[in-house]
């Protein structure tokens, strides 16, 4: 076992680079020798109060009610909820505001992987992100009802009296601490005119702000050896300090480490195509949050981010783009989904991306959509919109960055990723298919990170994903719960409006290629995928996950009754099985608990039906799928 584990942690420095590595082994060092945690003292060091700096100029109150109209009701009945001690996480139904935590708070450092008595630390997180506290301050704003402002001091000091500097979940990861202050400063910039907002109270802010900010370059090294989000957000974490303390002894090393941290990191994090390292349409998403807030600041130093890394995330807004429905505003749910939206000043749902792409093409000056109510985020950051042609061209905000297709009423994109940076889910050619709003062809999602088995972020598998999988055969090898090593690397063969054809080599190791064919037909989408090289006696399985609907299964074809009309999916001369939430419906392939579930968002899960096809004998060579819509 000691022998393996070597073997992996040496092909992991191989794959991953040394810079990474030794990041991480550094930072792992200063973990267990207690050297972080005398850095870090239980309560923070003594910080100065400094005047507070509004660095937002959110949309006049009027401007916002006019574009909500009676959705402004929404944004007050959501405060409201917080007023009763009551908090939506990832979207879902409220649960208890719980500002408190039951047992006592320890060291930050003894929270580093999980909770002590197993609970799952991302709802803790999400809490602690005080997105609930954005609500009450946003409710301010719009009716200037001053029982929103004291109750958002009320419970914010109560919060963090609760959850002391250093001490508990709340501070073991930076990149919390930073979201945390990226909420705090929004909301003061709402706040700062409130009867509420005291003298006192905007000193105690003060030194909290400050707190948060100390806490953060202490760690910096594992955000590095991460190189993803964790980087972006703790980089933004202390510019925003460094702009809205501007009397506080570090402010100025705050702001300069903070913008050239982000900066590196979008050079090291966004390929020249757009794509985001961390390969899932929610975290380009987040990041796309974190450059339209970093462009705020940007605006309130009077020093524009340089060219080259706003040309990176232009591209980056292009390449989400054309991963959207625009007509459900959802996305293809590549990748992990972890349910992160850390900019949450919407009425619209966590799965609508309209408005968080609305705001980052407001702020990098790409192609918007058209005005509607997703203009609520840009103009609570103090965005204006752009004129003429940038809000009108639906043609200009697609991007053949992702391969996406589209005929008529629907679109599909296929999965084709040349990693640079860690895989988040083994997908590679994995199919997403749309239609009248509708998403036909599903990504099972992510649901949990840390659960019993098998839940332990165990739909990052190819076995869950519409793509083929080969002698049982994870695409890329599982070193851990995130971790994959030898990349399945594609490559495109060919891509225009309305064909694509793609391979990878995932299943190098057994002597074959995964070739798939996608094509729009009139009313229909042809999939062929065929398995290249020696396939003596690899058995394979192709699998579809499908929406949850009314189903009939005859001969080779399975129909479905989807709100907008039948749809058909035709698999020719293979023998079909029909899963559902883990179990068979129909014929003879094995269930599997993970099978036949799709997740939205995090902690979340819904049956889906699971469709597999299998050769009735003999090894995999072609399989063609056919998905015929109605007129």
């Amino acid at each position: 076992m000691a022998a393996q584990r070597i073997r992996t942690l040496m092909k992991a420095a191989r794959q991953l680079g040394l810079r990474q590595m030794a990041d991480y082994a550094l930072y792992a060092l200063q973990l267990r020798s207690g050297w972080l945690r005398l850095r870090t003292p239980a309560g923070g060091r003594a910080q100065p109060p400094s005047a507070l700096q509004r660095i937002i100029e959110p949309a006049a109150p009027a401007v916002l009610r006019r574009l909500l109209g009676t959705r402004q009701r929404e944004v007050l009945a959501a405060a409201d909820e917080v007023l009763r001690g009551q908090v939506r996480l990832f979207g879902g139904p409220p649960r208890r505001l719980a500002l408190a935590r039951r047992t006592p708070q320890q060291h930050w450092t003894q929270y580093t992987r999980s909770l002590p008595d197993g609970e799952d630390i991302k709802p803790v997180w999400e809490l602690g992100r005080l997105g609930w506290a954005t609500l009450l301050a946003r409710a301010y704003w719009l009716s200037g009802d001053e029982r929103y402002a004291r109750a958002w001091w009320q419970r914010v000091q109560r919060f963090l009296a609760a959850n002391p500097v250093n001490c508990g979940p709340h501070w073991s990861s930076a990149q919390e601490v930073a979201l945390r202050l990226l909420a705090l400063s929004f909301s003061f910039n709402l706040l700062a005119e409130a009867q509420a907002s005291t003298v006192a109270r905007q000193a105690w802010l003060s030194q909290a702000l400050a707190a948060h900010a100390a806490r953060i370059p202490i760690s910096l090294r594992y955000a590095r050896a991460q190189n993803n989000n964790h980087l972006l957000s703790e980089a933004l974490g202390l510019w925003t300090a460094g702009l809205m303390l501007p009397d506080h002894p570090q402010a100025a090393q705050w702001q300069r480490l903070g913008r050239q941290h982000f900066i590196d990191g979008v050079r090291r994090q966004v390929a020249p195509d757009g794509a985001y390292s961390q390969h899932s349409a929610n975290y380009q998403r987040l990041m796309l949050q974190l450059a339209t807030w970093a462009t705020a600041l940007a605006r309130a130093e009077a020093q524009p981010l340089p060219r080259a890394t706003l040309a990176h995330l232009q591209q980056a807004c292009r390449w989400l783009f054309g991963l959207l429905d625009e007509r459900s505003g959802q996305a293809a749910n590549l990748g992990p989904n972890d349910g992160a939206y850390i900019l949450p000043f919407s009425v619209a749902p966590f799965a609508d991306y309209r408005p968080a792409l609305q705001a980052a093409a407001w702020a990098l000056g790409v192609t918007g959509l058209p005005a509607g109510p997703w203009d609520e985020l840009p103009l609570w950051l103090g965005l204006a919109a752009p004129r003429g042609t940038q809000r009108t061209s639906a043609a200009a905000r697609k991007t053949r960055a992702p391969l996406r297709l589209e005929r008529g009423e629907s679109w599909a994109y296929l999965r084709a990723a040349h990693f640079n940076g860690r895989p988040g889910h083994a997908d590679q050619l994995h199919l997403d298919l749309w239609w009248r709003g509708l998403n036909i062809a599903l990504d099972a999602g992510t649901y949990r990170y840390t659960a019993a088995a098998p839940w332990d972020n165990a739909l990052a598998s190819t076995a869950v994903h519409n793509t083929l999988m080969l002698a049982g055969r994870e695409q890329m090898q599982r070193a851990g719960r995130f971790l994959w090593l030898d990349f399945a690397q594609a490559c495109v063969l060919q891509h225009s409006r309305q064909h694509a054809s793609a391979e990878h080599d995932g299943y190098r190791a057994i002597g074959c290629i995964h070739r798939r064919s996608v094509l729009a037909l009139p009313q229909a989408w042809r999939i062929t995928d065929e398995v290249l090289g020696d396939t003596q006696g690899q058995r394979g399985r192709l699998h579809w996950l499908l929406p949850d609907w009314p189903w009939q299964l005859h001969g080779d074809t399975l129909q479905l009754r989807s709100p907008r009309g039948r749809i058909e999916i035709q698999i020719e001369g293979q023998a079909l099985s029909l899963l559902r939430a883990g179990q068979r419906l129909h014929g003879s392939a094995a269930s599997s608990p993970i099978a036949g579930w799709v997740s939205a968002t995090y902690g979340s899960k819904q049956p889906a039906l699971a469709l597999i096809a299998e050769p009735y004998d003999g090894a995999l060579h072609k399989i063609t799928t056919y998905f015929r819509l109605p007129a």
